[in-house]
C-alpha cells in the first residue's frame, strides 16, 4: 500500500533513479540465465498502471499479467493457477517468486535461488537478524542474535510440490505469511536457507527510499562508464 513509506497509492510505482520501484525488480529477474517467462502479479485495478510501468521502464522485456487477490498468499495462489498446466506438464519445473519492494536484488542472488531450489527443493535467502531481544519475567531482556534470521526474496521451489502446497492451502483455508511457510506447513520438501545480501533492502520507510535510490543510482553510473 505504502502507508508507512508515505507514498499515495501503490510504492512499487515510486521513481527511483529513473525507473519504478516496480521495473527494477522485474528487471533483475528478467535478466536472469535460465528464467524463461517473467510474471507480474498487479494489485487489482492497476493493471493499466502496471503495464504503462513496464512499457516506459523495460519496452523489449516479455512480462505476462496476472490479477493479484486479497493477501499475499492469495496472490501466489493466483499465479500458480496461471501456470497449472504447464507445471503439470513438467514445462515448468521451478517457480521463483520475488517482492517488488525489494529493488536491489540482482541476478546473482536470483541464479543462487534457482539452483539449490533445483538441487534440494526449495531456497530462500536470509540474513543473521540483529538487535533483536525478548523480555524475562524478572524484567530483564534476553538478546537472541545468534538465533534468528531476516528472510528475504527471490524465494524458489520445484514448481509440481508448490502447486500442490497451495492447493492443500486452499482446501484449509491456510493464508501463509510468506511462500516457504505454505511449503513447509504442506510438504515435506526441504527449504534450504541461503546467504541474502545486506543490499537487499525492502523499502518499508521513507529512509529506505533515499537509501534504494542512491544504490540504484551508482548502479546506473556504473553501467554507463
Amino acid at each position: 500500500m505504502g502507508s508507512r513509506v508515505g507514498a499515495d497509492g501503490n510504492k512499487a510505482y515510486l521513481r527511483l533513479a529513473g525507473a519504478s520501484m516496480l521495473s527494477w525488480s522485474v528487471r533483475a529477474v528478467a535478466e536472469t540465465a535460465g528464467i524463461d517467462r517473467v510474471i507480474l502479479v498487479y494489485r487489482r485495478g492497476e493493471r493499466d498502471v502496471a503495464a504503462r510501468a513496464l512499457h516506459e521502464d523495460l519496452p523489449g522485456i516479455a512480462v505476462e499479467l496476472v490479477e493479484g487477490g486479497e493477501s499475499r498468499h492469495d496472490s501466489e495462489f493466483n499465479v500458480l493457477g496461471h501456470l497449472c498446466a504447464d507445471i503439470e506438464s513438467g514445462a515448468v519445473d521451478v517457480v521463483l517468486i520475488h517482492d517488488a519492494a525489494r529493488p536491489l536484488a540482482g541476478p546473482d542472488l536470483m541464479r543462487t535461488a534457482l539452483d539449490t531450489a533445483r538441487a534440494y527443493g526449495g531456497a530462500v535467502p536470509a540474513l543473521p537478524a540483529s538487535g533483536l531481544a525478548r523480555p524475562l519475567p524478572d524484567g530483564g531482556l534476553e538478546p537472541l542474535t545468534g538465533r534468528l534470521v531476516r528472510v528475504q526474496t527471490p524465494q524458489a521451489f520445484r514448481a509440481g510440490p508448490l502447486l500442490e502446497a497451495y492447493r492443500r492451502a486452499e482446501a484449509q483455508g491456510f493464508d501463509g505469511t510468506d511462500t516457504s511457510a505454505c511449503v513447509q506447513h504442506f510438504t515435506d520438501v526441504e527449504v534450504r536457507v541461503f546467504g541474502g545480501a545486506a543490499s537487499n533492502l525492502k523499502v518499508t520507510y521513507p529512509p529506505d527510499i533515499r537509501l534504494a535510490e542512491h544504490l540504484l543510482a551508482a548502479t546506473v553510473n556504473a553501467d554507463r562508464r
